[in-house]
């Protein structure tokens, strides 16, 4: 992965603030338990659904199943938003992650992202790797696995009030 271009708005920023850098950026995406996952359906509307995901190799990671609304519109459009941060309006490091959903499916990847997952989440999240997905460990339905990697990535400091772009 590439080091972004990091710059400031602005136009919706505190006089005084900063950009935000991306090493701090990066760690919010790293240690979020809980991001937002943004798709769009087929008719356009916006599906938005919380879930739990891994940062791993320059890249967003998470699992749904095969059935699930958000992998049936990846099917037909691969763009999503993924949010993560504090959600409060006076402190924290809010981030968004624009990109494509793109299903990983190498099972050497997949076991190291199932040790992601489960040293993330203290074995709450644990899964095994068969034929190029997940399964709950002793299940059998298949749990597909998407990389987003960040095109864009959108830091707003709350507080202080500073808007940072991370342009890939």
């Amino acid at each position: 992965m590439t080091t972004p271009q990091t710059s400031l708005d602005e136009r919706f920023s505190a006089p005084d603030a900063t950009a935000t850098g991306w090493a701090e950026t990066q760690k919010v995406l790293e240690t979020a338990e809980l991001s937002w996952l943004t798709t769009v359906r087929a008719d356009g509307r916006p599906h938005q659904t919380p879930l739990v995901a891994v940062w791993l190799d320059g890249a967003l990671h998470f699992c749904t199943g095969p059935e699930e609304q958000k992998a049936v519109n990846l099917q037909a459009n691969p763009h999503v938003l993924l949010t993560a941060g504090g959600r409060r309006w006076d402190e924290g490091l809010d981030v968004v992650v624009e990109g494509d959903a793109v299903r990983v499916s190498d099972d050497a990847t997949l076991r190291r992202l199932a040790e992601a997952w489960t040293g993330k989440w203290d074995g709450r999240w644990d899964f095994e790797v068969r034929d190029g997905h997940f399964t709950h460990r002793g299940g059998d339905a298949q749990v597909l696995v998407y990389a987003v990697r960040p095109a864009k990535v959108l830091a707003w400091r709350q507080g202080s009030f500073a808007q940072t772009r991370h342009a890939f």
